[in-house]
């Protein structure tokens, strides 16, 4: 399996540490028990036979984002939005934060008997992936930091200054690569200290800056926020645009994520640090850096960045490609980024299932103050894992030719349509080698 988690990267471990399970996950990407020409074979089928059938059965948009749904009762709406809820949930958040804080401040330095690394890279970073899709964009409702900033703005109140719009999801963006260095680059991911320094230098900023700009900041620039109201795009619950909390098919979600400067940024983020750390602790990749004449940190800060840049930049090579063959449009890179969502989430599925469900429970155990917190064990054994990467990866691509054909029949002519598609499935294509190469070799 892909590393699922980068914190502890940074120091060579003994393979019996402690820290080597917390550091990539259970098992290894190394000897997954499946044939790859037979997983080459079946995502290339998956993808053609969803293409070809799109084209020849799906001529007109069916998708209509935020005008979906069946509405739920009245009275669990009510429930959902009474003040007492909110406050709840408000106050269950700043209770975790807090107690992250003081396990940071007081624990030991060492993950296997201090929660809060576990906290942060398995419950926060990888628990938002399941939460999110069940609930919705729960983070905006949880956040500590939305609560924190309701409680000083009672003593401080200034005029919020209006967000610029070109601003849009960019801080966002520059947040989640933070996060990811954080967790795959930095020296010393899990020491209490650095975790320490991270996590208030963030709060900070986004504290100060809400107070220049008000709560709204959080929706576009909290990278946490973000990242989360993404994958809550893909869930059965949501919000019609007249409020109504309702059920949808989660096509419609998807198609509601909104068009701002960044989506594609934030979106190549996340497809671009799944992909190093599902290569990062490959060998050649380790003598790389620990030889690099720049040094490990610098090198692995290169390879992060490479890996971000290389996934953006063939999406807007697609992009242009596809305004080539269709036509001028006013928004051809962020008009199918909603399309790159389902295969991040299917990465995220894929690096991340194990660790999610190997060391969360441990992590819970740690924080109660059980001493002889049981070791991860794997949650499936090699092949039903190896299934679940490679299904896990191609049902995220297959979803996003989908949302991708929807869109395109409403922006497009019919003449032109399928034609302009091609880029997308090339594009889907060469996501998907990629992806699986990182999961078979």
């Amino acid at each position: 399996m892909p590393s699922g988690g980068g914190y502890g990267q940074g120091v060579v471990l003994h393979p019996a540490d402690p820290l080597t399970v917390l550091a990539h996950g259970i098992g290894s990407q190394h000897d997954l028990p499946i044939s790859p020409f037979y997983a080459f074979a079946g995502a290339f089928t998956a993808l053609f036979v969803s293409f070809l059938a799109l084209g020849l059965l799906w001529s007109a948009s069916r998708f209509r984002g935020d005008r979906s749904g069946i509405a739920l009762p009245a009275r669990l709406q009510r429930v959902a939005d009474a003040p007492a809820t909110r406050g709840a949930l408000r106050g269950l958040g700043l209770a975790g934060a807090l107690a992250v804080l003081l396990h940071l401040l007081l624990g030991p330095d060492d993950p296997a008997r201090n929660p809060a690394p576990g906290a942060v890279y398995v419950l926060l970073w990888v628990g938002l992936v399941p939460a999110s899709l069940l609930f919705g964009p729960v983070w905006r409702l949880l956040s500590p930091l939305r609560a924190l900033h309701r409680l000083l703005s009672r003593l401080w109140h200034p005029a919020p200054r209006p967000l610029p719009a070109r601003l849009g999801q960019w801080p966002a963006a520059a947040g989640l690569f933070a996060f990811t260095w954080l967790e795959l680059v930095s020296p010393d991911p899990a020491s209490t200290t650095t975790l320490l320094i991270a996590l208030t230098g963030y709060a900070t900023v986004q504290l100060l800056l809400a107070a220049r700009f008000g709560e709204r900041w959080f929706a576009d620039a909290d990278a946490f926020e973000v990242y989360s109201a993404l994958l809550a795009g893909l869930s059965p619950l949501g919000r019609r645009s007249d409020g109504r909390l309702v059920l949808r098919n989660p096509f419609h979600g998807l198609d509601a994520t909104p068009e701002r400067p960044g989506l594609v940024a934030t979106v190549c983020v996340l497809l671009g640090s799944t992909a190093y750390d599902g290569f990062s602790d490959s060998p050649s990749w380790i003598n790389a850096i620990q030889t690099s004449p720049l040094g490990r940190t610098p090198a692995a800060t290169l390879g992060l960045l490479g890996s971000i840049t290389l996934v953006a930049a063939l999406y807007c090579l697609c992009a242009a490609v596809t305004r080539l063959v269709c036509g001028p449009h006013p928004g051809p890179l962020t008009a199918f980024a909603h399309s790159l969502v389902p295969i991040a989430l299917g990465y995220l599925v894929a690096h991340y299932f194990s660790l999610l469900v190997a060391e969360g429970p441990r992590t819970v155990i740690v924080a109660l103050g059980t001493d002889n917190a049981p070791e991860p064990m794997p949650p499936l054994g090699p092949g039903a894992l190896a299934a679940l990467q490679v299904i896990a990866v191609v049902t995220g691509h297959v979803l996003g030719v989908i949302a991708a054909h929807d869109r395109s029949v409403r922006l497009f002519p019919p003449a032109k349509a399928v034609a302009g598609q091609l880029p997308l499935l090339a594009l889907m294509i060469t996501y998907t080698v990629g992806g699986l190469s990182l999961l078979l070799n």
